[in-house]
Formats: C-alpha cells, sequence, structure tokens
C-alpha cells in the first residue's frame, strides 16, 4: 500500500505504508543533473543569451547572461593567471554585490573552492575561518556600514602594509598569500578587483576551457561554516553536484522558468542566497535580482514594484518588515507569484499575509541545513493550503528523510516525534579537515542526522517539532550557544556561563546568558554587552543576560537548560511568543 503526491512540475513525493513507519523517499520523473556548475552556466547561455541574468541595483549593475558570462570567464582567466590551482580555498568577504555572483561562478570553473565568509564576522572569527579552511587568497569588500573590512583584516595580517600584492607572508594566517579588494582605491598588499580581471588577457580562452574540462562535478566547491556546539564553527564542504541539483529543484519545485524575476535579499554567504537563488535562477534562465547590500525592506518592495519581480525569498524576520513598513501598502507587488519562507520557524499567520497582502499565492516553506545544501524537504505549489503553511513540506526529489528514536537509532512510527535524518545527493562531502565531526554526523549508511525533532504524516508532510541539540535560530542565523559561552569565558570576571534561546516573536528567537561571576566581583549588563559588542557578530550578543549563583542541576550535575527556558520565559514575560503557532 503506497500514497503518493503528485506535482504539475513532474515531481513526486511516496510514502511507504506497508509498515506505518517514518521513511519516505523523493520519487521523479526529471534526472539529476550530472554536470559541472561551469558546464550547466554555459549551457545556459548558449540557451538565453541576451536575457537578463543579474540586476544589482545598489550597483546599477544590469547584465543580460552573455555579458555575465564575460565577466565571469575573464574573472576565472585573472585567478588563473594570479597562480590559483584546483582544489586551492578561496575566501569572500562581502555583502550582497554583482561581483559576488561573479566570484561563485568563476571559481566553479576553475576547480577553486570557494569558502564563504559571513559579512557579520569580526576579527576572532574571521581568522578561524581563513586559518581552518587554509585559504590562500581572500576577496573582499572595504566596508559595509560600522564594519572595515581591510582595517580587521590588516589587524590580523599587518604584514600587508610592507608586501607586493600576491605575496603576503602572515605569522597568523600563514596559507594566505593573495588578497584581492573589490574597491578601485589602492590598499597595501591588495590587488584592486579591475587588476585581476585586466590580468585576464594573459590567459587564453582555451586555457580556461582546458581547465574547465578538468572539473568533476563530485569535486568539493565550497565551504560554508556552521557554528559548532563544541565551540568551534565547522565548513561544511559542499560539491557541484550537491549544490548544483539542489538549487535546480528548489526552484523548479516552485514553476521556475526564464520569464521569473527572483528578488533576492538573503545573504549570498548563506545556502540561502547562493544556491537557492543564484543557482535556482541559473538552472533555469531566470533573472538574480539583488535590492541591495544588505536587508532593507524599503529597498525590497521597491525592488519588487521596479523590476516587476515573480518571485521573493526571505527569512521570517524579512516578510515581517516588509509587511509592517510604513509605505508598504503604496507598493504594487501584483507581479509576485512564489517566493520562499525559510531559515527559521515561519509563523503560520506571517504566511497567511504574505500569500494575500504581497500576492504570493503560491509561496513555499523550505527545510533543511548548510550541511544538505540546504533543503530537504519544500511545499509543493498544489499542497493545500493548511498543509502549505503549518508544515514544511515534503520530502525533496532524488532524496530520502527517516525520523529515529534518538536513543536508540529505529525508525519510528508515523506521527510519532524523533530525530530527522535524510540521505542522498544533497549531503555534504564532509565538514573540511575535521574527520570527526563528520563521523558524528554522517553514520555509515550516508544518512545526516540532523539534530532536529520532526514528525511524519500519513501523507508525507514534514512538521519538524523541536531540536535535540539546543542550537539558537535566530532571524534565520544558526547560534549554538557553546560558541558564544566559550567567548564569554574569556572574560576575567566571569566564573561559568550557559547561554539558552527563548522565543521572540520578531526574530523567532532570542539569545539569554545565565552569567556566574567569580566570588566578589559585579558587572552589569551594559559592561557584558559591550565586551561582546564587535568582537562576535552583533546577532550573537545576548539580548537578555541573567546573574546568578548558579544554574538548576541533575543529581549527576549536568545542566538542565530546559529548565532554564522555562524560568526565562517566566520572567522575562515571553508566554505569549512561546506560545504562537509555527509550521
Amino acid at each position: 500500500m503506497t500514497a503518493q503526491h503528485t506535482t504539475s512540475s513532474g515531481a513526486e513525493s511516496s510514502q511507504s505504508m506497508t509498515s506505518q513507519k517514518s521513511y519516505t523517499s523523493g520519487i521523479s520523473d526529471t534526472p539529476l543533473l550530472g554536470m559541472t556548475i561551469g558546464d550547466l552556466f554555459d549551457q545556459t547561455v548558449a540557451t538565453y543569451p541576451d536575457h537578463t541574468a543579474l540586476i544589482s541595483r545598489a550597483q546599477q549593475i544590469r547584465l543580460s547572461y552573455r555579458q555575465l558570462q564575460q565577466q565571469i570567464n575573464q574573472c576565472a582567466r585573472g585567478l588563473m593567471h594570479l597562480g590559483l590551482q584546483k582544489g586551492d580555498r578561496i575566501g569572500i568577504w562581502s555583502p550582497n554585490r554583482a561581483e559576488w555572483c561573479i566570484t561563485q561562478f568563476a571559481t566553479a570553473k576553475i576547480g577553486l573552492i570557494l569558502v564563504n565568509i559571513n559579512p557579520s564576522y569580526r576579527v576572532h572569527e574571521l581568522e578561524y575561518a581563513l586559518g581552518q579552511s587554509g585559504c590562500s587568497a581572500l576577496v573582499l569588500a572595504s566596508t559595509l556600514k560600522s564594519s572595515n573590512y581591510v582595517e580587521m583584516l590588516t589587524s590580523l595580517a599587518p604584514e600587508l602594509k610592507q608586501c607586493k600584492a600576491g605575496h603576503l607572508q602572515s605569522a597568523k594566517l600563514p596559507q594566505l598569500h593573495t588578497v584581492i579588494c573589490l574597491d578601485d582605491a589602492a590598499h597595501a598588499g591588495m590587488y584592486r578587483w579591475s587588476e585581476v580581471m585586466e590580468q585576464g588577457d594573459a590567459i587564453t580562452a582555451e586555457q580556461l576551457a582546458e581547465r574547465q574540462r578538468e572539473q568533476e562535478f563530485d569535486d568539493g566547491i565550497n565551504i560554508q561554516y556552521t557554528s559548532g556546539t563544541t565551540g568551534f564553527p565547522k565548513g561544511a564542504t559542499l560539491s557541484h553536484h550537491n549544490i548544483l541539483n539542489n538549487g535546480y529543484f528548489v526552484a523548479r519545485l516552485q514553476h521556475f522558468t526564464h520569464e521569473d524575476i527572483l528578488c533576492i535579499p538573503v545573504p549570498l554567504y548563506h545556502c540561502f542566497g547562493m544556491v537557492m537563488g543564484n543557482l535556482g535562477c541559473i538552472t533555469h534562465g531566470a533573472t538574480m535580482v539583488y535590492p541591495a547590500e544588505g536587508f532593507d525592506p524599503l529597498l525590497v518592495l521597491q525592488a519588487v514594484q521596479e523590476e516587476r519581480c515573480t518571485a521573493l525569498y526571505g527569512v521570517p524576520t524579512m516578510f515581517i518588515a516588509e509587511l509592517e513598513h510604513p509605505d508598504f501598502h503604496r507598493f504594487d507587488l501584483s507581479s509576485l507569484r512564489t517566493g520562499v519562507m525559510a531559515g527559521s520557524p515561519c509563523p503560520v499567520e506571517v504566511m497567511k499575509r504574505v500569500q494575500s497582502e504581497m500576492h504570493m499565492r503560491d509561496i513555499e516553506i523550505c527545510y533543511g541545513m548548510t550541511e544538505t545544501a540546504p533543503v530537504s524537504a519544500q511545499g509543493h505549489i498544489d499542497t493545500p493550503f493548511e498543509k502549505r503553511v503549518s508544515t514544511v513540506g515534503m520530502v525533496h526529489p532524488h532524496l530520502e528523510i527517516k525520523i529515529i528514536d534518538p536513543a536508540n537509532g529505529k525508525v519510528v512510527s508515523l506521527e510519532q516525534p524523533g530525530e530527522l535524518c535524510t540521505r542522498g545527493y544533497s549531503v555534504m562531502l564532509g565538514y573540511w579537515d575535521n574527520p570527526e565531526a563528520t563521523a558524528a554526523a554522517i553514520d555509515p549508511a550516508r544518512w545526516m542526522h540532523t539534530g532536529d525533532l520532526a514528525t511524519l504524516d500519513q501523507e508525507g508532510y514534514i512538521n519538524i517539532v523541536g531540536r535535540i541539540k539546543d542550537m539558537v535560530i535566530r532571524g534565520g542565523e544558526n547560534i549554538y550557544p557553546r560558541e558564544i559561552e566559550e567567548f564569554l569565558y574569556t572574560h576575567p570576571n566571569i566564573s561559568d556561563v550557559q547561554v539558552i534561546g527563548v522565543p521572540d516573536p520578531k526574530y523567532g528567537e532570542e539569545i539569554v546568558a545565565w552569567i556566574k561571576l567569580k566570588p566578589g566581583v559585579q558587572m552589569s549588563e551594559e559592561e557584558i554587552t559591550a565586551f561582546c559588542r564587535g568582537k562576535i557578530a552583533h546577532y550573537k550578543v545576548p539580548r537578555y543576560i541573567k546573574f546568578v549563583e548558579a544554574f538548576p542541576m541533575t543529581v549527576t550535575g549536568k545542566i538542565q537548560k530546559f529548565l532554564m527556558r522555562q524560568q526565562s520565559i517566566e520572567e522575562l514575560g515571553l508566554q505569549g511568543a512561546a506560545a504562537s503557532e509555527t509550521a
């Protein structure tokens, strides 16, 4: 006995009901793309050469697919001329700009592994990401808002002030030798972007084509850092095959064609932007629109209206900010039809408003994680309304999902909560240079253990009901408390600290730090906040601080974070937020 759900896109999800176990696999009559990102991109250019590929509104840049290809190829040849070899890691530390997209595809063509660096990172986090991945090159913007990237990098590698571009020898970052700044202004020890593009003239088109032919679709092409429960981020290593197919099927389930115009306000450094956004578009010949370098609800609304966008992506807080903008009703959003809300639990009422007030009748929820490229489950356009807004949809094409009892690893019955595991083409190659963490996440049968608690119903719909691990999701950013705890431990006055998440109506969750000070010491909440500011990313700075003498513990000495969370919710008056219905 088998129940099937078929979409008009040709993708099917099947739920075996024989044993009533929580297992489902995504059946599809559309095959996986067995090619590299560079080859697929060139194929799209050949089909839609004059169609608009990219619009970067802040830069007033508009490129057709042919023009974008010219820029990508010139960048790829420039990077080759700098001596970068297949498998070398090259970081990118920049907000949403055309150069981000160009670098993404140029590196894929020549086999460089692109290391995504969060624009919110500060010096400590930057040093770790560059060092752990062994980046030999870095592309960076000069500034973003209050962040001066050039100053931060120079503080880590003061040798830049005396070296020639491409010849950095840094004590703290020994593998980093080449830095490329997107500015036109000259910076000591760094190439200008324009210089790298000019150097591309020294490499022939045939040399680039030969390099591109050397690439295989199972090659690692991207490293994205996810915060770790052990206190240090882990670099999820993703292949062409992982991210190209995931972007393709996310867009396919929304019925994307070359006529679609996608507004991408989510950051490109994250899978939401570079995979679901950029790769979703180029696999269908659609148009990518960057409304601004960073998220601004007014600029998103303007972009949708003026570019006649048909789709919009965002985390719930972005959609809330757009809906609540005082000028919201001045904008004509009638061109919208679809889009994705993902990144954190999606409030049902927000989904309903987006459908009705933003004309996004076919908006879908996606679920996944960076380690799975990222999407494992997604709503379908013809999914019943209540299922579309109250679940995370069904298993993705060509993937498998099972729900297991975390205690014994056995598959649980339908409707029973357990840990969600996923398997298939989308599962990462592993954590970069971290076999122990890889083995802990991916079992011998290649199941990725997500740490999320979920249920699977009779029809194959998945609902996320909680998390085994204590990860906090604030405004779409995954935050692991241990990383913040490790940082706060460095303060000389702090004896012990425990960090938890509490519900928040705006960001989904906020951070609470319970702090035990050393004997005879007094501190204020403001002093703790000031200590964090500028040293860790702004979204990791605790919103609430509670000074305590002790933590609730079991008789064996294990801290009971669930009791801390309950107490914090009561003391902060967050019972209403805790009761909010989410998908």
